[in-house]
């Protein structure tokens, strides 16, 4: 079968390679083995390839935080799924043909689900999800405030944001990106820069802002937390600038502001398996329903992978980069 592997960290495009290796072999009790059927490009891969990433495991290793694959087969005892059913995987290493894990380990999704979208559950709906929900009690009508609202988290925030009656202000690098987001459901659309502030006050009349989400990192976290009000909280989720947080202490100390970081394992974490589950389930309902969904710009062969890689670390994409490791989708 092939599978990805970096042996060193450097350039995904450079370092990532599809190798031939041997099959996974038919699953043990409590195991499963299913089909690769999508998977997708996300920045922790990216990071996860240069050596960025907080995982740094012995190499060779192979990357890949989420997929959605097809059960071929199943352990002695596994009841949960069975084969046939659309899965995806809670553990990574994912870039392959074929996978073993443990069947708790996998979640099924309804049948029908788009693949291209179950490819993107794993990581993108939970996190937005958590983000607006584990740090301030949101109500209708309060406010929050991120940047890259243009990326897949992004344009999820902001349909669950409206569905449960919160604002939301979107920041964004270019005002081109205004309608499509206007179209999701976004109150306050913004172009990032040093007057970010004083735009954020004038376009919500003031308004209390009591949540801000930073996935930039660098003086962005800077400026937005000086849109937010006193006493809110400032959640850095990534860093797309590549430099750490940077929080004045206008805000820290005068604003008793908080900054808080997250990564969605420690979400997950926190929860119990059945919580977890349930939470999928329901994200997965709305996705099939055509509630949620993130938009996909091109899908490669697995012996692609290095022009994959390349293409997903292009600026001004309109879509997420999947790959296919057993045929289209």
């Amino acid at each position: 079968m092939k599978r990805v592997d970096i042996d060193r960290y450097g350039a995904p495009e450079e370092v990532a390679r599809c190798v031939d290796v041997a099959d996974v072999g038919a699953p043990g009790a409590g195991e499963v083995v299913f089909d690769v059927l999508a998977f997708s490009i996300n920045p922790a891969d990216v990071s996860f390839c240069r050596g960025t990433y907080r995982l740094r495991p012995v190499l060779p290793a192979t990357p890949g935080a989420e997929c959605v694959g097809r059960i071929a087969a199943v352990g002695g005892g596994v009841t949960t799924v069975k084969p046939g059913d659309l899965v995806v995987n809670l553990q990574r290493e994912n870039w392959a043909q074929r996978r073993r894990v443990k069947a708790d380990d996998v979640i099924p999704v309804p049948p029908g689900m788009n693949l291209r979208q179950a490819a993107m559950l794993r990581i993108n709906p939970p996190t937005a999800l958590l983000l607006l929900s584990d740090f301030v009690e949101l109500k209708p009508g309060d406010w929050i405030i991120q940047n890259v609202a243009n990326s897949a988290v992004g344009r999820l925030v902001i349909r669950l944001a409206r569905a449960r009656g919160v604002k939301t202000v979107n920041v964004v690098r270019r005002a081109a990106l205004f309608g499509e987001l206007k179209t999701l459901g976004a109150d306050v659309c913004l172009v990032d820069g040093p007057d970010l502030a004083d735009a954020v006050k004038t376009q919500t009349a003031g308004a209390r802002i009591r949540l801000g989400l930073d996935a930039v990192s660098g003086r962005a976290t800077a400026r937005l937390s000086a849109g937010v009000g006193d006493g809110g909280v400032i959640v850095n989720y990534g860093s797309m600038s590549g430099e750490d947080p940077v929080m004045a202490r206008a805000g820290l100390i005068g604003g008793g502001q908080t900054l808080a970081g997250f990564i969605l394992g420690r979400g997950l974490a926190s929860r119990s398996l059945a919580e977890v589950r349930a939470m999928y389930a329901d994200l997965a309902r709305q996705v099939e329903d055509g509630f949620l969904s993130a938009p996909v710009e091109k899908i490669y062969p697995i012996e692609e992978i290095k022009t994959a890689l390349a293409h997903a670390q292009r600026g001004e994409r309109s879509g997420k980069i999947l790959v296919a490791p057993n045929g289209a989708v």
